[in-house]
């Protein structure tokens, strides 16, 4: 197709909004509930679309639509577009009123105890009218979340590939060390190996995380089955709870347990393990002056963290 027909003043921003609601509904009719028009209008505009593009964007159904590989590359690209939009407003509305605004950032683990909170009660003192909205999520929700815009960065493990549109800024290296609850058994045991520690209960992250697949293919290389009793979960709170009243055995970034007066480390090191930890954010998104603020208070805490972090 000759793409200026898109840049010729047909192609409309509601044209954008509507594909996506078309997506997200998987029907015209949910679609048209969804921005409360009728359904007419919808098919008319989803037309409108396809003819410009001169591509067929959905696969008609009798339960509904299905996105074709134009579809799915189009409605991304119409996310990307209507996020940009929606962050300029955002700042000029925020340079108007000479605040900063509100920052989104995602977390997971690393990063999550001490570097974020740091950097957090630095920039409040700094900008005390500045919000700033912490979520928790996988690693593959969080970049989903980014890529739609609902998320400024995001702080944690980075990953060794990460998807198109996302740039990576690394803070400073960390450990992944087994933990145990103080007072565990296995403190007692001189330099245990995996199979030693597989008797006991075992606290897994979810499937589909990088520190997954590294635990699995450490225990793979030593020859040991995954532990059978064990609980699967990345969140924090939980994952330390259950850690402290139980005989549960976890992977976790150094910096969490060094402080956690209730948690200690297993002599059992898992050298094939570290964790370059930094940030992620939209490569071709303008950063908002918030997320700026942000971001140098995060530089400026990874500064400030024990020397030997950055020379593993």
């Amino acid at each position: 197709m000759d793409h200026s027909r898109l840049l010729d003043g047909r192609l409309k921003l509601r044209h954008l909004r509507l594909v996506i609601a078309i997506e997200e509904q998987g029907s015209v009719i949910g679609a048209a509930k969804a921005l409360h028009v009728t359904q007419p209008v919808v098919t008319r505009a989803l037309h409108e679309v396809e003819g410009i593009l001169g591509v067929q964007l959905f696969e008609r159904g009798p339960r509904g639509v299905t996105p074709t590989v134009y579809g799915e590359s189009f409605t991304g690209h119409a996310r990307a577009v209507l996020a940009q939009i929606t962050s300029a407003g955002e700042q000029i509305e925020m340079l108007s009123r000479a605040d900063l605004g509100t920052v989104r950032v995602g977390t997971h683990l690393a990063g999550a105890n001490v570097l974020l909170p740091q950097a957090i009660a630095a920039l409040k003192q700094e900008h005390p009218k500045l919000t700033v909205v912490v979520r928790e999520a996988t690693p593959d929700v969080l970049q989903s979340a980014l890529l739609a815009g609902e998320l400024d960065l995001t702080v944690g493990r980075l990953e060794p590939q990460t998807r198109p549109h996302l740039a990576q800024e690394r803070l400073h290296i960390e450990p992944v060390r087994l933990v145990a609850r103080r007072g565990h058994p296995v403190h007692s045991l001189r330099r245990p190996d995996l199979r030693q520690l597989a008797h006991y209960p075992w606290i897994f992250p979810v499937a589909q995380t990088a520190l997954r697949q590294e635990l699995e293919e450490t225990f793979l290389a030593e020859g040991v089955p995954i532990p059978e009793n064990r609980v699967e979960c990345t969140s924090i709170l939980p994952l330390r709870r259950l850690l402290v009243i139980t005989d549960a055995i976890a992977a976790l970034p150094l910096l969490i347990t060094r402080q956690d007066e209730q948690l200690a480390l297993i002599d059992t090191p898992l050298r094939s393990i570290g964790r370059s930890v930094g940030v992620t954010r939209p490569a071709d998104r303008p950063t908002t002056p918030g997320t700026e603020a942000l971001l140098a208070h995060l530089r400026a805490a990874a500064g400030s963290l024990p020397p030997e972090l950055n020379s593993l």
